[in-house]
């Protein structure tokens, strides 16, 4: 029952509905700087140079735009790596999360764009940061079977164990919601490896090693017992 209301919790979150998140203050158009405009229109669409111009130009590096993004989530969520790498040099807080909870450290791990990643990395990500879930980053890269970031995360010293609202950790994710494939093998010995403990349960007092049995998932179990 807990699960059941957990996946719910769940997909009212990912409609937005997911209570009391602090929204950041959005600037008003109105309100903004032509330079400031020109930033947040630059850094979605990945255009590098004209986020320098804007940023010499005296823009608002962390204005808020569209959903409460900054000019470095927006360029994140794109995946406009140059963009995002002139802004966190320039000072951009990686940290700087829009009104669904997103930072760019936080999305850049979960979705992958491990070149972002890194720099967040370099300049100042709370590795202890988390999204709209109560999860790290570690946990929705588990979750997808990225296998190089979740490596890079537990490199950096993301804790392995931490638990998310849904009763989740990183390993319980990649067994409820992976595929048991190959990849998900992987994500689940190096998490292991990385220092995960398979003996916490998940919300409703379940072990992984019994989730991946459930499922038929015979190479995790192998793996949960070696």
């Amino acid at each position: 029952m807990r699960t059941l209301l957990a996946l719910i919790g769940l997909t009212l979150a990912l409609a937005g509905c997911a209570p009391d998140q602090p929204r950041p203050t959005q600037t008003t158009e109105a309100t903004m700087s032509d330079a400031t405009q020109d930033l947040l229109a630059a850094a979605a669409s990945g255009d590098a140079d004209g986020v320098r111009a804007a940023v010499a130009a005296g823009a608002d590096i962390e204005a808020r735009g569209q959903g409460g993004m900054t000019p470095l989530v927006a360029a994140t969520k794109a995946n406009h790596v140059e963009a995002a790498r002139v802004l966190i040099e320039a000072g951009a807080d990686v940290n700087a999360k829009d009104d669904i909870q997103d930072s760019a450290y936080l999305y850049a791990g979960a979705r992958g764009h491990d070149e972002i990643l890194r720099l967040t990395l370099e300049h100042g990500a709370d590795l202890t940061s988390t999204n709209r879930f109560g999860g790290t980053a570690l946990i929705p890269a588990s979750e997808r079977g990225l296998l190089p970031t979740v490596e890079i995360l537990l490199k950096a010293g993301v804790d392995p164990d931490h638990i998310n609202n849904l009763g989740w950790t990183a390993l319980h994710e990649a067994i409820v919601l992976g595929d048991g494939s190959d990849r998900y093998v992987q994500v689940v010995r190096a998490l292991i490896d990385g220092g995960a403990d398979i003996s916490i349960p998940d919300g409703d007092g379940v072990l992984p090693r019994d989730l991946a049995a459930e499922r038929g998932y015979d190479a995790i179990v192998a793996e949960l017992e070696r």
